[in-house]
């Protein structure tokens, strides 16, 4: 069982707790492309056998979520788990739809944002949350990030809640984000929920619940490695060449560099790359 498998994470559950009781179910090799807070819902897609292999294609996908910003109040952890830190009053003229909709736009684009104090970000080899549970200082360097779409779903303006949609690249906080949103509105505030809709192209449609899964649910649902790189180029060897292939040679081949899927009579065997004119096995099933 070899491939990628969208879960949709439930609150409460570490991706780790996920990952265990996948492996448990496929007694296969699981591994994923990057966690979720145990607060957060939604899309962890978990590679699977030889899926493990492309994590390395995976790990800068853009990704997509649902936000809920709680205002007027600033917590330890910005979110719903942390020690109240601050409560500042919330003027409701700034929850007017125009207002919101122009601060949400000002994030758009490239720009610098500094993690959280708690994030699992080394700095000289000890992760931020470590020092912030010690209450040691550390110099937080700011991450280039970008945000390609923010919009406004819904402004509660009785319990000064705003809720979102973002599109942003890897490595985006939306703890962070939200922080920084609330600051703009003159006042703060912390991420009440979080659900992530899409990761690359994995979307939330395509997800499973743990409630459902199953070992036939897993090889219904498992999106196949074949499939997972079904708009590159194919290249077709004969038993030779896929001899060859199979051992580590490299061979010479008259195509641009890059990802191609490697077939030989018309069976998938995995993934090559080209660089120089020479093709070098890399992912084979």
């Amino acid at each position: 069982m070899n491939g990628i498998l969208i879960i949709d994470k439930p609150k409460g559950f570490s991706s780790h707790d996920i990952v265990a009781k996948v492996r448990k179910i496929t007694k296969e090799k699981v591994g994923h492309t990057g966690t979720l807070d145990p607060l957060a819902t939604g899309v962890l897609p978990l590679l699977i056998g030889k899926g493990t292999l492309c994590s390395k294609y995976l790990i800068n996908h853009d990704k997509k979520y649902k936000v809920n910003l709680k205002l007027g109040i600033k917590t330890a952890t910005g979110d719903e788990e942390g020690e109240i830190l601050e409560k500042k009053e919330v003027n409701k003229d700034i929850l007017d739809k125009n207002n919101v909709e122009k601060v949400l736009g000002s994030f758009l684009g490239e720009q610098e944002q500094i993690p959280p104090k708690y994030s699992a970000i080394k700095v000289n080899g000890k992760k931020l949350y470590e020092y912030a549970r010690k209450n040691q200082e550390v110099k937080i360097e700011p991450r280039k990030i970008n945000i390609y779409e923010i919009n406004l779903l819904e402004i509660n303006e009785n319990d000064y809640e705003i809720k979102f949609e973002v599109k942003c690249s890897k490595g985006t906080y939306i703890r962070s984000l939200c922080e920084d949103i609330a600051k703009k509105m003159k006042t703060v505030g912390y991420m009440k929920d979080l659900k992530r809709i899409e990761v690359g192209e994995f979307k939330i449609d395509q997800a499973i619940s743990i409630e459902d899964l199953t070992e036939e649910v897993v090889e219904k649902k498992i999106v196949k490695i074949e499939d997972l790189f079904k708009d590159l180029e194919n290249i077709e060897l004969n038993k030779r060449k896929l001899k060859l292939f199979l051992n580590g040679v490299q061979l010479t081949v008259n195509k641009k560099d890059g990802i191609y899927k490697i077939y030989s009579e018309n069976i998938f065997i995995g993934i090559g790359v080209i660089k120089n004119k020479l093709l070098k096995r890399d992912i084979v099933i």
